[in-house]
């Protein structure tokens, strides 16, 4: 019957892709592992060993409430984090095509740098892998299918380290103790639900807008420009991560859930949505 010789050649195709599958995957752990260890070999000391509140109270008034909402005195800082996302990403560039996704990320908060690690299902039995990154100063964003076949992968520019940069001071609500002045941010008053931060690394600079709800917390964090792949062109485009569900985790209060979005003319257009699935800490003490 015409169902079963469907299947005999599902099965057929399935076992010859299975070699290439199993090569592209050791491939992928070993450029993954490449670059856990350039993040690793980037790092340095993290000081001073703990949050001390005096350190925040010429802060802008939003980001003082923001940093006694979330940390206690005595607060080891972060030197490292180590987590699990699942969610889905948007893989159309003007369209809606949601692709369900699974992800690794290292992240060290002196020199600031990390390394994301996804896995996008794109269609039964075929994923695409991206490495997106920041170490040492430099970006990284690549996507390959099967870990072998390259279909996205952007040159490290200037712009691509900036939109890099951007990324880590922006995600710091899951690492607030790398927001403190200490730890190289800079802040300034907007408002009193808002403060404007820079962050400084070698040559690239960033700066960024955080906005707080009230409770204190950061409910989102937007550029006015970085960098978007569109059609192969990188056009500078305003940028908006969103931050929800706020719990407390190894004494800190940080967000579990996430959006990230390109703010358009016609309206915001989102691209990434996750939680955190599993997540460990590694302080100074």
């Amino acid at each position: 019957m015409w169902w079963q010789i469907l299947v005999t050649a599902i099965v057929v195709v399935a076992l010859s892709a299975m070699p290439m599958i199993l090569y592209g995957t050791r491939c992928r752990q070993a450029e993954t592992k490449d670059l856990h260890g350039k993040l690793e070999a980037a790092r340095m000391p993290v000081a001073p060993e703990s949050y001390d509140p005096r350190e925040v109270e010429d802060l802008p008034s939003p980001v003082q409430r923001y940093f006694r909402a979330v940390l206690k005195e005595g607060q080891p800082l972060v030197a490292a984090v180590a987590m699990k996302q699942a969610g889905t990403f948007n893989m159309s560039e003007t369209g809606e095509q949601w692709k369900p996704f699974t992800s690794t990320q290292h992240i060290v908060t002196r020199y600031p740098g990390f390394v994301w690690d996804a896995r996008i299902r794109m269609a039964p039995t075929m994923n695409a892998f991206v490495h997106d990154a920041y170490i040492a100063g430099k970006g990284v964003l690549n996507a390959k299918l099967f870990g072998l076949l390259t279909v996205m992968e952007q040159p490290s520019t200037p712009e691509l380290a900036q939109g890099e940069l951007m990324r880590f001071l922006a995600e710091g609500a899951w690492y607030p103790t790398a927001l403190l002045p200490s730890q190289g941010v800079q802040w300034e008053e907007v408002d009193d639900t808002s403060a404007m931060a820079t962050l400084k690394d070698g040559e690239c600079t960033v700066t960024m807008s955080f906005r707080f709800d009230e409770n204190d917390l950061i409910e989102s964090v937007r550029a006015d420009s970085r960098g978007r792949t569109v059609a192969g062109a990188v056009i500078p485009t305003p940028w908006e991560g969103r931050w929800g569900r706020y719990e407390q985790r190894h004494g800190m209060i940080i967000p579990i859930e996430g959006e990230v979005m390109w703010m358009l003319p016609e309206g915001a257009k989102p691209y990434w949505r996750a939680r955190i699935t599993e997540l460990s800490y590694e302080f100074t003490r």
